[in-house]
């Protein structure tokens, strides 16, 4: 068929959560809540999410349609 919806979900994912963890190591304590960085946190979350997506996009393709 088309283009599989995991890979541009993936590929989203992957990039902001990217782009938090580099908010996170950037700013200074200041930024944090309770002493956690919650930037940092959300951006690894975000970034195992979008590897999911990325890798089932990956294997589905490999598989093809039943």
């Amino acid at each position: 068929m088309g283009l599989d919806i995991r890979w541009p979900i993936g590929i989203m994912f992957s990039l902001i959560g990217v782009l938090l963890i580099i908010t996170g190591f950037v700013s200074g304590p200041s930024a944090r809540s309770l002493g956690i960085n919650i930037d940092l946190i959300w951006g690894v979350v975000l970034l195992v999410f979008g590897g999911l997506m990325l890798l089932g996009a990956a294997k589905g393709k490999k598989q093809g349609p039943k």
